[in-house]
């Protein structure tokens, strides 16, 4: 057998997948489609020019022997900190391919994070986008482990992409197993310091198989096309993984996704699936009541990184005659888990399990809830992390009998149905009940003033918690005492008589992290820095 030979058992239900014994990823996603014919199609798509299957197979391949050339030891990790480009692909299938771990990381931290990233993963290379240095030279500077090897990906001097331009076009991929540790993801650090999340080289096949192929249907027509960004897990899968699994296109957009700049590329590359975010959603709507986006070459959108309102469902559905696809997804599970699909969509909920993935609701014993009780969801499936790196304890706290603890307050309803309250550390005991921010900021979202909600929780005057608003409207000169009235009518209307906010502020932004989920922390410490 090919080191890289993946086979699809569909004779049992969920399909089963079989690797070769010895298995390096970078095979089928990269070196396969050369023998099945795509040589001269494209594979990436952005502004700054396409890349056919056969250049990002020569550039991977180049791109290791330049990782080689540097003398690393097999392991070692690479730490990226790329604007989404081809020059990603390359360093990231390059060092896999060459026995390497690459470890891409959010491109909007700051010195201080990147410096604590460096340290805990004594990298043997960091490889950053010019775009980035103010942050990360400072870094480099400030951590206590320094990296043997820092490149430019571009620019003046000796970077990457001349590097890449003398090295030998063929690579013999390292040695390894389907197990083995691939590369790492970090995880949002949104209450603490990032945790390094290790992943194995099967788990980019179990979510673009099990998710990419079974549930959206990805095939080689399909031109993909990702507001979020290839460092987080989500857009990893949807502008890399689940094109290069099937053979499709993906389209690169390095910028910030606002939604002027999402409508033009859009209309421009006419990709088939749009892979956003609830806030991004929100905001494509109010661009939309001003005027029109060419939007006919999508068949589906997906959303993750935040529960959508059923009303921003709804009003999108009514304005594009297009579908989103809600689901949930961590890092530690590499993509989405839970999800809505083509057919079966329930607004307000979360969908179901992604066949090949198993769902649980507990409670703090780890016992299993009723249907309709809220608790704990865990969540088991072929793409867990191996582990944290270098912490013991939080990897048993996370995984417990092969169990990924999520950190999520959920419920599943009668149908079956999976319904996100938020997450376990945002809900709040009002009266003596438990109460989900998430169901009283879709409340909110349905007003037609609103354009995003967040909800924590607040002690009053009796040192009793109750639910507090923070408001950004549409027109934010709207914000008045009358408007405040109005929405708490609008709440009291809708929800049960604990539930609706004692206060209401009025803000320009909401604190996010960079893949978009609200910063509830922030809020209840009053900031929003």
């Amino acid at each position: 057998m090919r080191d890289y030979t993946v086979t699809i058992d569909r004779s049992v239900s969920p399909a089963r997948i079989l690797y070769a014994p010895v298995f390096n990823v970078a095979g089928p996603f990269i070196d396969r489609h050369l023998e099945e014919g795509r040589s001269d199609k494209v594979a990436i798509r952005a502004d700054a020019g396409d890349v056919t299957y056969r250049a990002l197979a020569e550039n991977v391949n180049r791109c290791g022997n330049v990782f080689k050339e540097l003398g690393l030891n097999l392991g070692d990790r690479i730490l990226l900190v790329v604007k989404d480009c081809a020059e990603f692909f390359y360093a990231f299938w390059g060092a896999i391919k060459a026995g390497y771990v690459p470890a891409p990381l959010n491109t909007l931290l700051r010195a201080r994070d990147y410096a604590y990233m460096i340290e805990s993963s004594g990298a043997a290379a960091v490889i950053y986008s010019p775009e980035f240095a103010a942050e990360v030279e400072p870094a480099l500077q400030q951590s206590t482990h320094k990296p043997a090897h820092i490149h430019l990906v571009d620019g003046a001097g000796d970077t990457l992409v001349r590097r890449i331009a003398d090295a030998s076009p063929d690579l013999v991929p390292a040695p390894a197993t389907a197990d083995a540790d691939c590369f790492w993801l970090f995880s949002s650090g949104s209450t603490g310091l990032p945790k390094a999340a290790v992943h194995a080289h099967r788990d980019m096949v179990v979510t673009s198989q099990q998710y990419g192929v079974d549930v959206l249907g990805v095939s080689e027509s399909d031109i993909c096309f990702s507001a979020a960004k290839l460092f987080f897990a989500y857009g990893l899968g949807n502008a890399m993984t689940f094109p290069l699994w099937a053979g499709a296109q993906a389209v690169l957009y390095p910028a910030r996704p606002t939604p002027d700049a999402m409508a033009d590329m859009i209309a421009r590359y006419k990709p088939t699936i749009f892979f956003g975010v609830p806030t991004l959603f929100a905001a494509q709507l109010q661009a939309l009541e001003h005027g029109e986006a060419d939007l006919s070459s999508l068949r589906c959108c997906v959303s993750a990184g935040e529960p959508l309102p059923a009303d921003i469902l709804r009003r999108w559905k009514d304005r594009t005659g297009l579908d989103i696809l809600d689901g949930i997804g961590t890092t530690e599970i590499l993509h989405i888990f839970i999800s809505n699909r083509i057919g079966d969509i329930r607004p307000g909920t979360s969908g179901r399990a992604v066949p090949g993935y198993d769902a649980r609701i507990v409670d703090e014993n780890g016992i299993d809830v009723a249907p309709g009780e809220t608790g704990n969801l865990r969540i088991r499936g072929g793409s867990t992390l191996k582990s944290y790196w270098k912490n013991p304890e939080k990897t048993a706290e996370t995984i417990v009998d092969g169990w990924v603890h999520t950190g999520d307050t959920y419920y599943q309803d009668a149908d079956g149905y999976y319904v996100c309250c938020g997450r376990s550390d945002d809900m709040m005991k009002v009266g003596g009940i438990w109460c989900s921010p998430v169901e009283i900021e879709a409340r909110l979202i349905e007003h037609p003033q609103v354009l995003e909600a967040a909800i924590v929780g607040r002690p009053d005057a009796d040192e009793l918690i109750k639910p507090e608003a923070h408001i950004v409207l549409k027109s934010p000169a709207d914000a008045c005492d009358a408007l405040a009235g109005e929405l708490l009518n609008h709440c009291k209307s809708g929800l049960a008589p604990y539930k609706y906010p004692r206060w209401f502020n009025f803000v320009d932004a909401l604190p996010k992290t960079a893949t978009g989920k609200i910063q509830r922390y922030k809020l209840r410490a009053g900031t929003d820095s």
